[in-house]
């Protein structure tokens, strides 16, 4: 398993092309914690308001 040095006008040419890749980023960088609102905030389900999202495919096709 004897691998070959890439040639430095061939690491320079890469380079050129594709430039440096970015930095890692730690997990801790990619999570948020945010606090949960008390009282059910705009996405609360509401029984009287559901049956206007109802879909019934035998309805959609006239049936």
């Amino acid at each position: 398993m004897n691998r070959e040095r890439t040639s430095d006008a061939a690491e320079a040419a890469r380079h050129a092309r594709y430039g440096k890749l970015p930095d890692r980023i730690r997990f801790e960088d990619m999570t948020e914690e945010v606090e949960a609102e008390q009282g059910g905030g705009g996405n609360s389900h509401s029984p009287e308001g559901s049956w206007k999202y109802y879909s019934c495919l035998a309805l959609d096709l006239g049936l």
